[in-house]
């Protein structure tokens, strides 16, 4: 081997280039050609340099890496700084040993060979302690934190990056200083202090903006870019993409301008904006100079277009696609584009009926057995798992169900001895739906599990880090829940019985995380069975699960084992039902239909029950309310005589978990008052929020906050300079399943779900008691969103409040200052407790003949602790 001279700035700068990263550290749909990736944002390391007074000649070596590095030949790689370490320590020069190391450990960590990239990462830093170059120690810093992070040690990458942030400093790098403060906010992130992150991104930001044009700043503000889409503020994500954009357009750099269009197109496609997404992809492509960077834009298109059921125009894509594939190189990236390529054409002979002769299952299984070749002669492990794995799922649909099994137990066995979990879930989760299609019930119980297992560990990377999985969360993570809830409720035994409410709770809270994109159950709770043992007696806890062929449900009794019942009804004719239901609840529309679909909700959930109920002596109904059954208030279910609400309390909680809880008689109130009377931003005026907040402060200790005083500012300032236990928002606002469209209405903006928390999680800092109760008492859910009501759970729920009451539409204005009014009466005169207090104001309506149709009492309802 040729040992190395002195690199040459070209040289430099190539590593400068190879060194710029960004921000995924679990790629869980791993087919990557989707999204244009590598790994953090960091200055580049110094090159190479010369040994200890010799002149040491590694052009070849440099040029061979290079070439490695960008074909993909990952185990090439390896070997060429394996050999390099070697050659480096035989003539005593620590200092190129350790720079070695440090490109080593990169590369064992793009094979996810942690063990062996944190061994290598490790013996460089101990060759260039105590004394070592700043502009040496600190690139090698940056990787030893993405490794960290990979391995989920996030504090551990927070420390790291702090000290790589302090060298780059001391090396005078500022481009090196601000990309290890991007990496920090990542840190932040995933250790679920999202502001942490966000104040640290203000700040950043400017100084990035205003470092003169570079391919480095281009690329660090699509870094920048990506970290603010993956704490869920898109529309800074999007502006400083464009930031990015409009560099790399000032430097006429083609793959800059791609890569930044791409991103744009994944933002737009987060923000269901579909044909600005569409357009976005197919300029990248156009702009693209390798067939690679082509060919992952038109798969980000195709995969889009067959998602709005576009098929002629996906499959005029294809061959456009299979020409730039045709054009690769044996490479990871090459094999990731294929087996994406697959997915999507599998996907296109299952929903667009395609004729067997242009595509079918034959010639989709060829080109996989090809890919896997490929992947076999690199060595690539990952790669081959990958290959494996969607070889199995074509066997599957053509239900070979033997040589489907096998190979998807290969693939399996591949990504375990390469601890590779993103995609060990997958090839569980796939060998579970094989196994029960077999009818070895058993077995796919325990492959089932071990997905589920697999992706609970990984869910806070997978929510808050891959974009693609909060795209399709509904397609490809919640069915491995609901399949192993169904199997478990197939042999129903009290074992089974608890793991089916544990899963169904865990995806409760990871639809609310995918929602968020980060942790949000931080707060010390209880188990809902311990508040009952230790507060409440006299409740009962029901589960529904909607799975596709049934609606069943499980019961929490006081003292008594679990049990379950179901309903043989589709998934379908539960949505239309309840769908119908909703729009019932309209004044203007038949009472009798009304009544019906009412009554039938009711027969699923309540009739199976009612003796158990009664014999037990229940007063207080909990709901964890699955789907759609989220969209239409419980208390307005019908027996045939009367409402649930007229028999019991009723409460909602998205888990099995509450903060813990109290009575509001142990507690002295204050309560924060705020609301809008006049038209606002396009909102009606709420005239009877005046009467409502002025009797509110009546019986209650209050601080008022009523229009032009309702601020973001002040409601920020009263929170932290006053004890409030209570927070009473009067004012327009609205639940989504979209964060941005999930908002309250104050005078001088709308305040989204994610600052409302950060609100409420800012006067957490200055007081360590939490809201007893957060009242919002004219919103409502987005007008044709099923899943709308994530929102207000999802608010419920991260704002840190033991206890929320909302509205699922927006009623009429005085019978809700009413029920208001009435509500804090009855908390104050009767025994604090929140449910039966809520549900006394709700029966006062009821009476009143003016307000005796749903429509007026039932939106109303409680989330969080009853007591």
């Amino acid at each position: 081997m040729k040992r190395l001279r002195r690199s040459s700035k070209k040289q430099l700068f190539f590593w400068g280039l190879v060194l710029v990263t960004c921000f995924v550290v679990v790629t869980v749909r791993p087919v990557a050609a989707q999204y244009s990736s590598n790994r953090f944002l960091t200055s580049p390391p110094t090159p190479l340099l010369q040994g200890e007074g010799r002149q040491i000649d590694t052009s070849n070596l440099v040029s061979q890496g290079k070439i490695n590095e960008e074909s993909g030949h990952l185990a090439d790689t390896i070997k060429t700084w394996q050999e390099a370490v070697k050659d480096y320590e035989k003539a005593g020069d620590r200092m190129n040993q350790a720079l070695a190391l440090h490109y080593l450990s990169l590369a064992y960590q793009d094979g996810g060979q942690w063990q062996q990239a944190e061994a290598a990462i490790k013996q460089s830093l101990d060759l260039l302690q105590p004394q070592a170059n700043p502009a040496i120690l600190a690139p090698i810093l940056n990787t030893k934190g993405s490794l960290q992070l990979a391995m989920g040690q996030p504090q551990a990458a927070l420390d790291t990056w702090k000290q790589a942030e302090t060298v780059y400093a001391q090396a005078d790098d500022q481009m090196g200083v601000l990309g290890s403060k991007i990496n920090q906010a990542q840190a932040w992130q995933s250790l679920g202090m999202v502001q942490r992150s966000r104040q640290l991104l203000e700040s950043v930001q400017p100084q990035l903006t205003t470092q003169p044009d570079s391919i480095m700043k281009a690329t660090g503000l699509r870094s920048l870019g990506r970290v603010w889409e993956a704490i869920g503020d898109l529309p800074a994500a999007q502006t400083i993409l464009q930031e990015s954009l409009a560099v790399a357009q000032r430097l006429n750099s083609a793959p800059d301008i791609s890569a930044a269009l791409l991103s744009l197109g994944n933002i737009s496609r987060n923000f269901a904006e579909m044909p600005a997404a569409l357009a976005y992809y197919q300029q990248a492509a156009e702009i693209a100079t390798t067939p690679l960077s082509q060919v992952q834009a038109k798969l980000n298109q195709l995969k889009l277009l067959i998602h709005l059921e576009q098929f002629t125009d996906a499959q005029e894509l294809v061959p456009q696609i299979q020409r730039n594939l045709s054009q690769l190189s044996p490479s990871r990236e090459t094999i990731y584009a294929q087996v994406n390529y697959a997915e999507r054409l599998i996907e296109l002979v299952e929903t667009a009926d395609l004729h067997p002769q242009e595509i079918n299952y034959k010639t989709i299984a060829q080109q996989l057995a090809d890919t896997l070749k490929a992947a076999k002669r690199l060595n690539d492990k990952r790669a081959e798992s990958l290959s494996l794995g969607i070889l199995g799922k074509v066997y599957d649909k053509t239900q070979q169900w033997s040589q489907a099994q096998d190979l998807t137990e290969q693939a399996l066995f591949l990504s375990q001895s390469i601890n590779a979990a993103d995609l060990s879930y997958q090839w569980d989760w796939q060998l579970a739906q094989i196994l029960t299609k077999v009818g070895d019930k058993k077995s796919a119980i325990a492959a089932n599990k071990q997905a589920f297992d697999t992706v609970q560990s990984l869910r806070g990377d997978l929510v808050a880090m891959n974009a693609d999985v909060r795209f399709s969360f509904q397609e490809e993570i919640e069915p491995i829940y609901r399949h192993l809830v169904s199997l478990l409720l197939d042999s129903p035994s009290p074992e089974h019985l608890q793991q089916a409410r544990t899963v169904i709770e865990s995806l409760q809270l990871a639809e609310l995380e995918n929602f968020f994109r980060t942790a949000c159950l931080e707060t010390q709770a209880e188990q809902i069975d311990t508040v009952i043992e230790k507060g409440d007696t006299k409740a009962a806890v029901i589960y529904p699960i909607i799975l596709p062929n049934r609606l069943a449900v499980i019961l929490s009794l006081p003292g008594h084992p679990l049990q379950t019942y179901h309903t043989n009804v589709s998934s379908p004719d539960i949505e239309a039902t309840i769908s119908r239901l909703r729009q019932t609840m309209n004044p203007a529309l038949s009472n009798k239909e009304r009544l019906k679909l009412s009554q039938t909700v009711y027969d699923w959930l309540i009739r199976p029950i009612d003796n158990q109920l009664a014999s037990n002596q229940i007063k207080t109904l909990v709901f964890v309310l699955d789907g759609v059954l989220r969209n239409i208030p419980m208390t307005a279910l019908y027996d045939g005589n009367q409402y649930l609400i007229e028999k019991y309390s009723v409460a909602l909680t998205p888990g099995l978990q509450l903060l813990e809880p109290r009575s509001l008689k142990q507690v002295p109130l204050f309560s924060l008052t705020a609301g809008l009377t006049e038209a606002r931003q396009g909102f009606l005026p709420l005239p009877a929020v005046k009467q409502e907040v002025k009797e509110i402060s009546d019986d209650l200790p209050s601080e008022i906050l009523l229009n032009e005083t309702f601020t973001h500012a002040k409601i920020e300032k009263e929170l932290k300079n006053h004890s409030v236990n209570i927070l009473h928002l009067a004012t327009h606002g609205q639940f989504s399943s979209q964060p941005k469209d999930t908002f309250i209405l104050t005078w001088d903006k709308r305040l989204n779900a994610n600052t409302l928390s950060q609100l409420l999680k800012t006067r957490e800092q200055s007081n360590s008691e939490p809201i007893e109760l957060l009242v919002l008492s004219a919103c409502q859910t987005a007008t044709g969103d099923k899943r709308a009501a994530l929102g207000l759970a999802g608010l419920a729920v991260r704002s840190g409040a033991r206890s929320t009451i909302a509205t699922l539409w927006s009623v009429n204005d005085q019978s809700t200052a009413d029920t208001m009014i009435k509500f804090y009466r009855h908390l104050r005169q009767g025994d604090g407790n929140r449910a039966e207090a809520l549900r006394q104001a709700q029966l006062s309506l009821l009476k009143q003949e003016a307000y005796q149709h749903p429509y007026y009492w039932a939106p109303f309802v409680l989330v969080g602790n009853w007591l």
